[in-house]
């Protein structure tokens, strides 16, 4: 996968996890006019006796009924809860509050009565406020407290209380809900800046060590080649035809990893290397995938049985180790000696390689990571990081360098 479409893939994993962080705002929307409407008409009960025309508050309650259980799965979702929903829903709020200034009595509209959809309304304008923020909340608060005070009451101390406090309500949670889309919105722009370069620093990687596969090609076919590739050439066709092949073969890699290189240089989708992907279900032995670095200068010293990790976590955990089996060759001496020890523990696999070479000064690796040199800051230490594993490294000048990769078997199973 490229950087773009994995730090792609991510952004979507939090943006779907950034919309659960408003699903219990609407649930609680939604649970709120439930029980709302159950006030509302418990209310309705206990006072219906004392209406002028009680009959129209029934029916109008019974239509709120219908509305509020059909949009129930509606307020408990953002993409259900449209404009057109919440626009109906204030429709609703206001012909109600209109009607009971028609069908109460005025004695009880004097003394404060409460209008027929009573807290009902809150959840309207509290939809408002989690769809659009604090500006559609101000302005649903508006239109339900002018059908107050002209539809219900007029300008009484009880109208006004209520509308202050309805809209101090809807406006500060629709400015809380702007500040968290906000904030989830940077979160997001930082996980996929994060994801891209992780997966660049993962490319960069695999090329740094295809790069040194191909030089190392180049090195044995000069070896055996030697001096002698013109005369290869003149000489028996089989010469010529085994020295046109190795030729080939290193124009082949070299011209992969040049475009790899290119591609990563200048920020574009890089391509894919002719490296076989494991079957990741498949359990491997890290052992076997060790052997192949013991020879005549390195040992490799591991369990008689098969040290079993994930086929990807195997990978690069045999990566990380030829990364360091390939310093000890290129920078500890012809002479220099190395030991690979593989431990299998029940928490972990731990893996240290050891030379006896002339070691280095302190402060060296962060010179030649300054320097863009990635072997062991993205070869070794990099991959063991994204495995959630450690890489430590000891030396002094003259000691040698030991390496301790350890990868924890919960973060690989």
């Amino acid at each position: 996968m490229t950087d773009g479409g994995r730090a792609g893939a991510v952004g979507g994993t939090v943006a779907a996890g950034g919309m659960s962080v408003e699903l219990p705002l609407w649930r609680a929307i939604s649970y709120f006019r439930v029980l709302a409407l159950i006030y509302a008409l418990l209310r309705y009960v206990n006072s219906y006796l004392h209406f002028l025309h009680p009959v129209a508050g029934w029916i109008f309650l019974g239509a709120l009924t219908l509305w509020t259980l059909a949009t129930v799965r509606a307020f408990a979702n953002p993409q259900r809860c449209t404009w057109y929903v919440l626009g109906v829903d204030l429709t609703l709020a206001v012909t109600g509050i209109v009607m009971s200034g028609l069908t109460d009595a005025p004695a009880r509209i004097s003394h404060g009565a409460p209008t027929l959809p009573t807290i009902w309304a809150a959840g309207t304008v509290l939809g408002c406020a989690a769809k659009g923020g604090w500006r559609p909340a101000a302005a649903a608060g508006s239109v339900i407290g002018v059908a107050n005070i002209l539809g219900h009451g007029g300008p009484t101390g009880d109208n006004i209380h209520n509308i202050v406090l309805l809209m101090v309500a809807g406006c500060a949670i629709g400015y809380v809900i702007e500040l968290a889309r906000a904030s989830e919105a940077t979160l997001t722009r930082a996980l996929q800046v994060e994801a891209a370069t992780r997966e660049r620093e993962r490319l960069s990687r695999d090329i740094h060590d295809g790069v040194l596969q191909v030089l190392a090609l180049v090195q044995r076919r000069g070896a055996e080649l030697g001096g002698g590739a013109g005369g290869d050439t003149g000489g028996g066709a089989g010469g010529g035809a085994d020295g046109g092949a190795s030729f080939a073969e290193l124009g082949r890699l070299a011209g992969e990893q040049e475009r790899a290189l290119r591609t990563l240089m200048t920020g574009g989708p890089i391509p894919a290397q002719r490296v076989p992907e494991p079957d990741a279900a498949e359990p491997r032995d890290l052992t076997a995938l060790l052997r192949p670095y013991a020879d005549e200068r390195i040992t490799l010293s591991a369990p008689g049985t098969p040290v079993l990790l994930s086929a990807p976590a195997a990978g690069e955990l045999a990566a990380a180790v030829g990364a360091a089996v390939d310093n000890v060759r290129r920078h500890a001496g012809a002479e220099a000696r190395a030991w690979i020890l593989v431990e299998d523990e029940p928490e972990a696999v731990t893996v240290s390689i050891r030379d006896d070479g002339p070691g280095y000064a302190p402060g060296r690796l962060g010179e030649a990571e300054r320097a863009g040199r990635l072997g062991v800051s993205q070869s070794i230490r990099g991959r063991l990081l994204d495995l959630g594993g450690t890489a430590e490294l000891y030396s002094a000048p003259g000691e040698g360098v030991e390496v301790e990769l350890r990868v924890p078997r919960k973060a690989n199973q």
